[in-house]
Formats: structure tokens, C-alpha cells, sequence
């Protein structure tokens, strides 16, 4: 009789504590990151009354006889399934997705405990702290290198309040465009003139040292229609009035030209044009200037002059020494604007062909010293022959990148093959000096593609664009705002433009979640049953992602809890009465005697 009382009362206090665990649960039903347990109930040692025999001939065996003592709380399970994500306001609220636990140390990374809360916080002092003012672990960026090394020891997660960044002197400027090798250009602009002694001047008049003129064969007229100039095309230019003509063909093979011999006149480049006229002219109004005007027009004037000149212009079929030529309209069109009667010695005697143009395209970019001072480096390139343009790079003023006048412009050229492809190009670095204080001498490559590859320069036959252009320097700056990102990098925005990280929060996963111990205050710390923690980085090795402002709800469910309370409630007055009852029991026992 007395073992139905005991039993009762084991059975009294298991539903005791499975009320007190189930009460704890509603109780932190609001709390951040929190997993609800579950009190697991067994039954105790029962008593034998009678041990089983086994069959034996004709009689059969008998199970055991025995009679339970009661029940009682074995174990708690912890269960650690996934809370609801709750969106927050607050930029360093970072949620869980997941399996893993975040890591934090109250003694400077000397213990460490767990949490799945995620309501972190930048203290006075710049660490990365949870609401116990423990502090977050993690790796932080190497001020050397740059990058933040995940696998290196962990430490705590601090950032130094009014963190600035230094400046960094552009080392690299990636240029991707296209230069247009259609016969139609959209666009172009002349950005030089030849002047009457045959020197390449630019707006100003000043000489243009190391320039090479344009081929005509690549240059374009008024309409931005492509000449294209074959070998032995040219035309006749009559400086009498078509009592005498002299024949001009062009010839893209010869690469330094000046006059034929002859009547033959050989011409590559519009300055061997200029030149051939300059020359014949003179024979017959000697003062008379022929030049390249900023326009791109070539210019007959005969105010100096000392005779007539009464030009006319007509395609040929050979010139003076047999040699056959043939027309190209274009070509003809832009110079039969030049049939004109010019007076010598009369104001305004002055004869204009129409536009040579080039097709040019230009992007500029700034780059910066070691002081993190902005200078604009443009890039122009000009169209010189088939798949060859030059390359004119220019800085301003006080700063320079050549050793030789004028120093702030460098020259160079790049050229395609004859599918497009990038084939070679110079310069490839250029030495900038800032001449403000700055380090000197500062190397900056021009990486404009892979040789033989589509990755950078192109040209086809479409519009000129620049299709990106970037560098990779930057000024100083102050930190003005911090997020997170689902790695669990802490990416540093700066007043100057520039986003990098500069922490990494590390994160924890146990081979048995369950075994860990509870502190209180949402941690938890490693047990022997837990196994060791393996560290790495979020979204790695089956560690679950974090999500920024963002908080992982406690994952305890109302409906299950309450339905819980009943079923224990009732467990609870089952086991009272099985005490009552054989309270019964034993008065009637005890009435026997009167």
C-alpha cells in the first residue's frame, strides 16, 4: 500500500518540474534566440515479485512479475529548431539562419561562451558587445594586407571609435572601350594644326612634340563618312586655270614622305599633302602659305603671295609619269572646295578644302597622389591607319608624367587586329609626379586588356564608348556607417566614398547542440557531452548564415505550450489522486482493528 503513495508521489513531483520547464518556456516566449526544452519522463526501478522461468516439457514459462515504483524526470531536451527572423531598425541586430552559435568572451577571448542572441551593440570603447557587455570574437582586418584572414586565431571584435582610412595613391586605371573601325563615325573633333613650316601645333600654336599625323586613309569628311583611301587614288590640281595640271596619289607604304620626283606628287599623311602643295605653289606665287587649319580644313592664302593662283581640281586617270590613279569621290569632293581664283597681295585671298577629320575618342578619370589629392588623367585616342590609333595621355598642371616637353602629356599608340581583338598598345605604366607634396615618380599601369582577347580595348565596327573605367586609389576619410553583411563582415562605409571590411565575426557549431550547459542571460557554455566547438565563418561548413538587422525569436510555440500545461496539469491531479485514493485504502486497512 505504501508503494502506490511513494508512486504517487514520484509522479507528483516529475509533473512538479515538467510544469516548472514548461513554465519557463511561456515565461520566455519573447526572449531573443531562446530554445525551448522538454522534460523527459521515465519510469523507476520495479520491484520483482516473481523472476520469469522459461518453458520446461509440457508446462509453459512465466513472464516476471514486478511492480513499478513511480516515475521521474531522466533528462531535459533543449530544442534547438529554428526561431522566426523578426526584422529590426537597428543596423547591428544580426540573426541566425541556421545551425551555428555566435561567439563571445567576458575575459578578452581567454573562455568563451555561446549565444544565439544576436542583439549586439558598439560600446564607449568600440567593441562589439551582446547585452552582457561580453564581447563578440572574430578576425579583424590586417591594416597591412588589407583583407581580414578567417583563418587566423580568433579575438575580440573592436573598432576604434573616429576610425579613418588613409589615402591610397592610384597603382591601377582599367580602361574597357571600344574604338569604332566602321566607315561612319558619329563623332569626332581635329585636336591639332599644321602649321606653314610643317610642325604639328595644337589650339594654342604651340609645337607638338613627338606627334605623328593622321594617315588619310583612316580619316573621315565633314558627314563622318570614312575616305578610305586605296593605293593610287588621288586627283589633279591645276594652280593656272586648267592650263596645266599636276597629279597627287596616295601611298600608304611610304612612311616618310616629302615630294616625288617629278610631276608625280606622293602623299600618306595630310601634312605630305600640305607639304606637295606648299611646294608647287611657292613655284608659282612664291609668300603663298598653305596649313591645316584647328578645323581640319587645308588652307591656300595668297595674301603674302606674288603671283595669281587659279585653282581647279579634277580626277585623273595616270599621273605625269604613267602611273594610273583612280578616283575617290569623298576625297575629291573635300578638295574640289578649294577651286577658287586668289589675287596675290589681296586682304582675304584665302581658299578652304573641306573637314579632314579624324575619329578620335577620349575618357578621363580621376587619380589620386599619396596625399589623396584628385588629379584627372584623360585618355584621347585618333585614328591613324587600319586598326592603329595613337594614344595622347594627358594630366593637369603642375603634375607630370613625362620627362620631356611638354611633361604632362605622354604618347603613345595601340592597335587591334583584324578581328577587333586587343594587339598591343604602349605606354603601359605611366610615371606620375603631383609636384604638390605628394611621393614622386608614382607608377600607375594602363591595363586596357589581354593581348589577343575581347576583355578590355575592342574595336569594331561601332560607335566609340566607354564601356568602364575605373581605378583603384582614393582620398582620406572618416567612418560614417557600418553593416553587415550574410558572411558576417562588418563593411566599413567611409565620407570618401570607399566600403572594405573590417571584422569578421566568427562563428561556433557543436556536433551536439543538446549538450550544451545554460548560464542564464541567452548564453550557453561547452560540456564534455557538447564536443569541442569548430570555428569558422558564417555559410561555411554547415554554420548557417546571419542576417543583418535581424533577430532570431524565441522558438517557443504558445499553442504547444499551453496544450503542454493541460496535459501536465491533468498528469499532475491523476497522480494526486492515486495518492488520496490509497489514502482510502489504508483507513479502511486501519478500520479492520476496531
Amino acid at each position: 500500500m505504501l508503494k502506490s503513495l511513494f508512486s504517487g508521489v514520484s509522479g507528483l513531483q516529475s509533473h512538479q518540474i515538467a510544469m516548472d520547464v514548461e513554465s519557463n518556456n511561456i515565461a520566455n516566449v519573447n526572449t531573443v534566440g531562446y530554445k525551448y526544452s522538454r522534460a523527459n519522463f521515465s519510469d523507476l526501478l520495479a520491484q520483482t515479485q516473481a523472476i520469469a522461468t522459461a518453458p520446461q516439457g509440457a508446462l509453459g514459462g512465466k513472464n516476471p512479475v514486478q511492480v513499478g515504483l513511480g516515475s521521474t524526470v531522466s533528462s531535459m531536451t533543449r530544442i534547438f529548431s529554428q526561431g522566426s527572423i523578426q526584422n529590426s531598425d537597428k543596423n547591428t541586430d544580426i540573426a541566425i539562419q541556421g545551425d551555428g552559435f555566435f561567439i563571445i568572451s567576458p575575459d578578452g577571448g581567454n573562455t568563451y561562451k555561446y549565444t544565439r542572441a544576436g542583439d549586439f551593440k558598439f560600446d564607449a570603447g568600440g567593441n562589439f558587445v551582446d547585452n552582457n557587455g561580453y564581447i563578440a570574437q572574430g578576425w579583424l582586418r590586417d591594416t597591412t594586407t588589407g583583407k581580414v584572414d578567417s583563418t587566423a586565431p580568433i579575438t575580440n571584435i573592436s573598432i576604434a571609435p573616429g576610425l579613418t582610412t588613409p589615402a591610397q595613391a592610384t597603382e591601377e586605371v582599367v580602361l574597357k572601350a571600344n574604338l569604332n573601325s566602321g566607315p561612319l563615325v558619329a563623332s569626332f573633333s581635329p585636336s591639332y594644326g599644321i602649321n606653314v613650316a610643317g610642325t604639328i601645333v595644337d589650339e594654342a600654336g604651340t609645337a607638338i612634340i613627338g606627334a605623328v599625323p593622321d594617315d588619310m586613309g583612316a580619316m573621315f569628311n565633314g558627314l563622318g563618312e570614312a575616305f578610305s583611301l586605296k593605293a593610287g587614288q588621288g586627283m589633279s590640281i591645276s594652280l593656272d586655270g586648267g592650263t596645266s595640271y599636276l597629279a597627287y596619289r596616295y601611298d600608304p607604304a611610304i612612311a616618310n614622305v616629302a615630294t616625288a620626283a617629278g610631276a608625280d606628287k606622293v602623299f600618306r599623311t595630310i601634312e605630305d599633302l600640305r607639304l606637295a602643295l606648299q611646294t608647287q605653289i611657292n613655284t608659282v606665287s612664291a609668300g603663298a602659305e598653305v596649313t591645316v587649319t584647328q578645323a581640319g580644313k587645308i588652307s591656300i592664302n595668297n595674301e603674302a603671295g606674288a603671283g595669281d593662283l587659279d585653282i581647279k581640281m579634277t580626277a585623273v586617270l595616270t599621273d605625269g609619269a604613267g602611273v594610273a590613279i583612280s578616283e575617290n569621290t569623298r576625297f575629291t569632293t573635300n578638295m574640289k572646295a578649294l577651286e577658287s581664283v586668289l589675287p596675290f597681295g589681296t586682304t582675304g585671298s584665302t581658299a578652304f578644302s573641306q573637314d579632314f577629320n579624324a575619329a578620335t575618342h577620349s575618357s578621363s578619370i580621376d587619380i589620386f597622389d599619396s596625399l589623396g589629392t584628385k588629379h584627372t588623367l584623360r585618355t584621347e585616342f585618333r585614328k591613324v591607319s587600319q586598326n592603329t590609333w595613337d594614344t595622347l595621355i594627358t594630366v593637369p598642371e603642375p603634375a607630370t608624367i613625362s620627362a620631356s616637353a611638354p611633361t604632362n602629356e605622354i604618347r603613345g599608340s595601340i592597335q587591334f587586329t583584324n578581328e577587333g581583338a586587343l594587339s598591343q598598345y604602349d605606354p603601359g605604366t605611366v610615371s606620375f609626379t603631383g609636384n604638390n607634396g605628394s611621393k614622386p615618380n608614382q607608377t600607375v599601369k594602363l591595363s586596357f586588356g589581354t593581348t589577343g582577347a575581347f576583355d578590355g580595348m575592342t574595336s569594331f565596327d561601332s560607335k566609340s564608348a566607354t564601356s568602364g573605367i575605373s581605378q583603384d586609389g582614393f582620398t582620406g576619410g572618416d567612418l560614417v556607417g557600418i553593416r553587415i553583411d550574410q558572411s558576417g563582415t562588418l563593411i566599413g562605409s567611409f565620407s570618401n566614398g570607399r566600403s572594405f571590411g573590417l571584422a569578421q565575426i566568427a562563428m561556433a557549431k557543436f556536433t551536439n547542440n543538446e549538450g550544451l550547459s545554460t548560464e542564464g542571460g541567452n548564453v550557453y557554455i561547452q560540456t564534455s557531452n557538447s564536443g569541442d566547438p569548430i570555428i569558422g565563418t558564417a555559410a561555411t561548413a554547415g554554420r548557417g548564415f546571419i542576417q543583418s538587422s535581424a533577430l532570431e525569436a524565441s522558438n517557443v510555440d504558445l499553442s504547444r505550450a499551453l496544450t503542454q500545461l493541460i496535459i501536465v496539469q491533468r498528469g499532475f491531479q491523476a497522480n494526486g489522486k492515486t495518492i488520496t485514493t490509497s489514502d482510502q485504502l489504508l483507513q479502511t486497512l486501519i478500520g479492520l482493528k476496531q
